[in-house]
């Protein structure tokens, strides 16, 4: 999909809250990393069914490397713990602006929108919230009953380790236009076809929007998880972040392919179009679940 920022150490569905970080359980919340004590031993769920998982060009290498080669039985963490072998991804409201495609109607929210804005890998059917070319939020409410097709239409799905999809890197919903080759294809606001003239292969299952931000969340405070391992609340100590946000991070949003040791970090839109942010592999964690 879009090549990014590759830092090797280390680069949707529906949604949580980020509140005010209450550092009650534990001193040092907002600066500090927490002692080690221990090697590894929905409000509204948000409809971000893959992020950065499709978007970072990755080498074989790194892939491999991104799965520990016995992966730990997880278990969903109900004490203060490290966690390692975590991959870390970001993600942010995507701007309209970025999309070239011709206008459609989006379910939900009326008016017109730009079909590549909406359905495709690089849009609200993958980061869940964007910003519409008048600048208003607005986020996937349902992502619908279909999956994901890579460029030349076929099925893929995310991986339950690393970041390498099934059927290579997703491109749109199973959904829209094929051209005469099978390949996704759609019109251009500009006139014309993305990659040919297209023929209408059926909808997107019921995929629909609505207008404002999924959740309140905060760039570089709150993180996407996967709350069969880490619950909504928790707070999370990512040392590769200290310089940045002080480290600190809630679990508050969930996304499809955010599974088992992945957590998505939201972050502001990148300066350049489309860009990924960073990936980061082999990473260790403190989490804090709530009451903990």
């Amino acid at each position: 999909m879009i090549a990014g920022a590759l830092i090797v150490s280390a680069g949707r569905a529906r949604k949580p809250a980020v509140v005010t970080l209450l550092c009650l359980l534990l001193g040092g919340c907002g600066g500090s990393a927490p002692a080690k004590i221990g090697r590894e031993a929905r409000p509204r769920a948000t409809v971000r069914l893959a992020r950065h998982a499709a978007k970072a060009a990755v080498p074989p290498s790194g892939r491999v490397a991104a799965c520990l080669p016995r992966p730990p039985a997880e278990h969903r963490i109900t004490h203060r713990e490290w966690l390692g072998g975590v991959i870390i991804t970001e993600y942010y409201p995507v701007p309209e602006s970025w999309s070239e495609g011709a206008l459609v109607r989006a379910p939900g929210i009326g008016g017109r929108h730009r079909v590549d804005w909406l359905y495709s890998a690089k849009g609200l059917s993958m980061e869940g919230d964007g910003v519409d070319l008048g600048g208003r939020r607005v986020h996937i409410e349902n992502l619908g009953a279909v999956g994901w097709v890579n460029t030349a239409g076929k099925h893929t799905a995310p991986p339950r380790c690393g970041v390498h999809w099934s059927g290579g890197a997703p491109y749109w919903r199973a959904g829209g236009w094929r051209n005469r080759g099978g390949q996704v294809t759609y019109p251009l606001a500009a006139g014309g076809w993305s990659n040919g003239p297209g023929h209408w292969s059926g909808g997107y299952g019921g995929a629909t929007f609505a207008r404002g931000a999924s959740l309140p969340l905060r760039y570089y405070h709150s993180v996407a998880v996967d709350p069969s391992l880490i619950p909504r609340g928790s707070r999370i100590y990512v040392p590769a972040y200290r310089h940045i946000s002080g480290g600190w991070f809630v679990a508050q949003d969930t996304g499809g392919a955010i599974i088992g040791r992945h957590l998505d970090v939201y972050r502001p839109p990148t300066p350049q179009r489309f860009g990924t942010g960073r990936l980061l592999l082999h990473q260790r964690v403190y989490v804090i679940p709530p009451g903990a």
